[in-house]
């Protein structure tokens, strides 16, 4: 879902712990909201994902966007997240 850019999968996680994801989401969309900006990534299709790569301006410079900015959000929400305790 994430790859066509559906976001409503992350719903039910940033409900059962949103002072920790959303955050997380947030640092990372906006780290690859500013590299497509500053990688010069031109998208003029009202929607994102990998359907719209043919019609990007810089279409590697968008997919490490994507994927730099989904890194960045998994690290923080792994920073910010508790590890599971284990069962005795």
């Amino acid at each position: 879902m994430g790859l066509s850019f559906i976001t409503e999968g992350a719903i039910p996680f940033a409900a059962a712990d949103p002072l920790k994801v959303i955050p997380a989401c947030v640092v990372g969309s906006a780290t690859a909201g500013a590299l497509s900006m500053l990688f010069g990534a031109a998208l003029r299709a009202p929607h994102g994902g990998i359907f719209v790569v043919p019609v990007v301006s810089n279409p590697l410079g968008y997919l490490a966007a994507i994927v730099i900015g989904s890194v960045v959000g998994m690290l923080l929400l792994a920073v910010l997240k508790k590890p599971l305790e284990k069962e005795a």
